[in-house]
């Protein structure tokens, strides 16, 4: 008899369930948020290492992006040219590193 009434006790408890379905979604959104980070290869945000990272390169929506230390900078050159006083510049040409660390530039 003891026995049924703990039975019955938890049948009738509505937070279990609740509290179950939070636990699924945090599960979820756990992976969800590794999924996203491995497929867009921001592995590196995690780490120590320094590194810079350049988007749309050579476009007007270019953007580099640092992380030295724990500091993430991002720089956008259309935005900071704009505002500087009247003073612009263009590209002038491209620079190429070798494997030997060699640096080659060609102008335009």
């Amino acid at each position: 008899m003891r026995h049924n009434l703990l039975k019955n006790q938890e049948e009738d408890d509505p937070m279990s369930t609740v509290s179950n379905l939070f636990d699924v979604a945090m599960v979820f959104a756990v992976a969800l948020m590794v999924a996203l980070v491995t497929r867009f290869n921001m592995t590196e945000m995690f780490s120590q290492d320094d590194f810079t990272m350049i988007k749309n390169p050579g476009k007007e929506n270019m953007e580099i992006i640092t992380k030295e230390g724990s500091q993430i900078n991002k720089y956008t050159p259309s935005e900071d040219q704009s505002q500087s006083e009247g003073k612009r510049g263009k590209k002038v040409g491209i620079a190429y590193e070798l494997e030997n660390g060699e640096i080659i530039y060609v102008p335009e």
